[in-house]
């Protein structure tokens, strides 16, 4: 019998990278995609992909979709315990691990399998260690299509937002920006691949600059 998990999905190309391992292993079953939407934006937190998009996602991956709502000055206190009462929620149903696609950083990482100990609940992270580099061009090769929509311009150039995420992206990067974005330099919107029924229909929009810092591209419907 598959075991039930969460899958904390970020809209982005490591959580669908994420969900496609867990189902060719065939040992998990995904009863809900677990989302972080600030509530005064309706996007994705950092990703800045609009709900009707996350929405677009989850309906094309025949997933549920659990959103936990913060607020954009919430503190991290606020933040745990938000995401502790939709977790007990789960827990009651008996799902006992969430999924990420976090690659390296091992203080994330350990912040992670914290709060989830808190809860008895414990963390899987299917691509864990795996090189950034060869994990990027795999995710290319799968068939998967994603946009940049979000760039930190203190780590790389602002003319990367906006742009696709292929081979030449990557062989476009500076030597030392992470293929992954992982460290945060950039952050993505997955819209086709074989997790997907359908590629989804979305137009480029504006760019704006946010905290003199982040440079994000707006995607429409």
């Amino acid at each position: 019998m598959k075991k039930k998990i969460l899958l904390s999905w970020s809209g982005g190309k490591d959580s669908a990278f994420t969900l496609r391992e867990i189902q060719r292993c065939g040992k998990y079953s995904v009863v809900s995609i677990l989302t972080t939407v600030t509530r005064e934006y309706g996007r994705i937190s950092m990703h800045g992909i609009r709900r009707e998009l996350l929405e677009m996602q989850a309906a094309s991956l025949g997933l549920p979709l659990q959103i936990v709502w913060i607020e954009k000055e919430s503190s991290t206190d606020d933040f745990d315990l938000r995401m502790k009462d939709v977790l007990l929620k789960y827990k009651a149903q008996r799902v006992n691990s969430v999924a990420f696609g976090d690659l390296f950083l091992e203080d994330i990482r350990k912040y992670r399998e914290e709060r989830l100990a808190s809860v008895k609940m414990k963390g899987i992270f299917p691509l864990w260690g795996r090189k950034t580099a060869t994990l990027a061009h795999d995710f290319i090769r799968a068939g998967f299509k994603s946009v940049i929509t979000c760039v930190d311009t203190q780590q790389l150039d602002q003319s990367f937002c906006g742009r696709e995420y292929n081979a030449q992206f990557i062989a476009d990067l500076p030597k030392n920006v992470d293929p992954c974005g992982e460290n945060g330099e950039f952050h993505s919107f997955v819209y086709a691949g074989p997790i997907f029924k359908k590629p989804l229909v979305f137009q480029r929009g504006e760019q704006v600059t946010r905290d003199e810092r982040f440079r994000f591209c707006d995607l429409t419907i």
